[in-house]
């Protein structure tokens, strides 16, 4: 089920979390009660409520609301789904694309469902890496298909604004199964993605 967050619904959690952000901002020595604050507590923990909706969210779920018995059998290929999500070591966003592949085997999936799932697990606290390996098992689980690939690129504030403050770097992950693991499968798969990746 979609958490919407909308703005104007008042529930317990932003409550609890508005406390924490106010706390945070006297810890960063700043005056929660100055004008210009005032609501940002509010506003800092709805933000925090949809940015981590995934959690409250079933992706296989949602994979299986949509399966549908098809003797298609060659590769359906979904790219440049936009991915945003929070770096669970610094608490700052990274941001990019995710391509997503798979061979079915008698089952095929509605395609708007690859992009859900992705929201879905960026929309928690991640790591590039497990985010990767969490769409791909998501997929080989929920149709079974002969090989699934996703590749995901991003760009992670926590390099970009502070540490090593890299601005033009980017980091590219990817995992594959059955099929894919072929080299042959693996790269008519990149060759059809290369002019998305920078």
């Amino acid at each position: 089920m979609q958490d919407q967050g909308h703005p104007g619904q008042d529930r317990p959690e932003w409550k609890e979390l508005a406390a924490q952000f106010n706390a945070i901002l006297q810890g960063v020595g700043e005056d929660p009660r100055r004008e210009g604050l005032l609501k940002t507590p509010e506003r800092a923990a709805k933000a925090w409520h949809f940015l981590t909706q995934g959690y409250r969210q079933d992706p296989m779920a949602v994979m299986r609301s949509a399966v549908f018995k098809e003797a298609y059998s060659e590769m359906v290929l979904v790219k440049d789904i936009e991915v945003y999500s929070m770096c669970e070591h610094h608490l700052l966003p990274f941001f990019g694309k995710a391509h997503i592949a798979y061979i079915p085997d008698g089952r095929i999936v509605g395609l708007s469902k690859l992009p859900r799932v992705v929201d879905i697990y960026a929309r928690r606290l991640q790591v590039q890496e497990r985010l990767t390996v969490e769409i791909l098992e998501c997929v080989q689980e929920a149709l079974q298909p002969l090989g699934a690939a996703v590749v995901i690129e991003a760009q992670h504030m926590c390099m970009m604004m502070r540490g090593v403050e890299k601005q033009n770097s980017s980091t590219t992950t990817s995992a594959f199964t059955g099929e894919f693991r072929q080299e042959s499968t693996r790269m008519e798969f990149l060759d059809l993605i290369r002019k998305s990746i920078r």
